[in-house]
């Protein structure tokens, strides 16, 4: 009797689509490289109808861009800048084709580490910065310490990862809980500066 088959791992999807906006369906490769995680369609839909369907002159950051999905689909709802930020080299070509590709001519694509470019942006110069790292790397409190001071008083941070973030947890970091969404094995978070959501 033949032993049997080696259960094999979940794979990425090969496309993700943007779900809203001008680019509404249209597809996005997902290379098969390790790390590589899009956030799930589901999530991203509740995720932008938490923020609202139009981000009309919004100054966006996803500073872990991998696909881009999360960076497009604010481009998508009318984002005014969407900085894009990737650290690996053929990622950031693929990246690049893709807003040639959209004439998205409000995306920048950046090549770099995540944490020292949040680290550089102006103080209260974004209305949203996008944080999904990888869930392994361990960057979480340096992403979100990077990227707090960089949120407009009344901006949000979205934060994906493999555990819920407690009002505990994030206070130390100047952040506060707005919502907060289970789907398998992520967590969304949108979050705002503790002053922000005192004063909600």
């Amino acid at each position: 009797m033949a032993p049997p088959a080696p259960r094999t791992a979940t794979r990425a999807p090969h496309e993700v689509r943007i779900i809203g906006g001008q680019w509404k369906r249209t597809r996005l490769p997902v290379a098969d490289r390790p790390g590589l995680r899009p956030t799930p369609d589901r999530v991203r839909e509740t995720l932008f109808n938490w923020l609202g369907q139009d981000l009309t002159g919004w100054e966006v950051v996803d500073a872990f861009a991998g696909t881009g999905a999360l960076g497009l689909e604010a481009a998508s709802r009318g984002a005014s800048r969407v900085l894009l930020v990737e650290q690996e080299a053929a990622q950031v070509d693929a990246l690049r084709a893709l807003v040639q590709r959209l004439s998205a001519q409000a995306v920048k694509v950046e090549r770099g580490n995540a944490i020292s470019i949040l680290q550089r942006l102006a103080p209260a110069s974004c209305d949203l910065v996008l944080l999904d790292p990888p869930f392994d790397a361990g960057l979480y409190d340096k992403a979100l310490a990077a990227a707090a001071p960089a949120l407009r008083p009344a901006g949000w941070l979205y934060l994906e990862a493999p555990t819920a973030w407690t009002e505990a947890a994030l206070a130390p970091l100047g952040l506060s809980l707005h919502r907060h969404l289970k789907a398998g094995a992520v967590h969304a978070h949108l979050l705002q500066r503790a002053e922000a959501g005192d004063g909600s």
